[in-house]
């Protein structure tokens, strides 16, 4: 089987690669650095040509409101029409948990117009929501952080390790289209201000983590479990902690 992966030379698309070609699929990595570029259909009709599935986990290089909605329109639209052409039979997109749920966030409502316009494509499809990634909790921290203090809201958080969310992606992408949504979650559900203050006491980190229940997270004040998926979510089993000791083993 045939997989284009857009933006598969990012953190999630690179692992998706892997995992799909060692369990026999033929899968391409598409990304403006090879060419495809899916905000000016750049190559899309020529990497497409055979495909059964596509699997976008491509991102907006901008998370401004104006820039990010016109950056998920206009590159869905693109590769969904070019799929149309093609006579894909698959399309297997990720998103993020609880998107609907924060409407102020400009982020979030990009990515619930993304999700629309999938729906409604008429192209089997499948739909990946995924909590946030342990490799983000650094960025997190840094962009809550104001004249040194970090603001976090005492919400519920559920992160996941990228390697789980590109294995649910793959085993998508092999599988039939689920003509629905999917949420994929990490096995701990912890207090987002704990969560962050822990990790920096643990990392050495003296910055203060401050509970500021008007903290805001991609510019969107947070409800009690806007970040955490809902009954019937599946779970991964590697923690936080599990994953760190591996980030350590890495760097020495």
């Amino acid at each position: 089987m045939k997989v284009v992966v857009i933006g598969g030379t990012g953190l999630i698309g690179s692992k998706v690669v892997a995992k799909l070609n060692a369990h026999g699929h033929e899968a391409i990595p598409a990304s403006p650095d090879s060419g495809v570029n899916t905000l000016t259909g750049e190559g899309l009709a020529d990497v497409l040509v055979g495909a059964d599935v596509v699997v976008d986990v491509s991102n907006s290089p901008s998370f401004a409101d104006d820039d990010v909605m016109s950056f998920f329109r206009t590159s869905t639209g693109n590769l969904l029409a070019a799929e149309q052409q093609a006579g894909v039979t698959h399309h297997v997109a990720l998103s993020i948990v609880g998107s609907e749920r924060v409407p102020d966030s400009g982020y979030l409502r990009a990515k619930v117009a993304q999700e629309q316009l999938i729906t409604e494509s008429g192209i089997p499809y499948s739909l990946v929501r995924a909590t946030q990634f342990f490799e983000f909790v650094g960025a997190i921290a840094q962009a809550a952080t104001v004249d040194g203090v970090v603001h976090i809201a005492p919400v519920w958080f559920q992160p996941i390790a990228a390697e789980d969310v590109a294995t649910f992606v793959a085993r998508t992408a092999a599988g039939e289209p689920l003509e629905g949504t999917v949420e994929v979650g990490g096995p701990e559900r912890v207090r987002f201000d704990d969560f962050i203050r822990e990790v920096l006491a643990d990392r050495g980190d003296v910055r203060e983590v401050v509970t500021d229940s008007r903290a805001r997270y991609f510019g969107a004040e947070l409800g009690d479990e806007d970040l955490v998926p809902g009954p019937g979510a599946t779970l991964s089993q590697t923690t936080f902690a599990d994953w760190a000791s591996t980030q350590v083993i890495a760097v020495q």
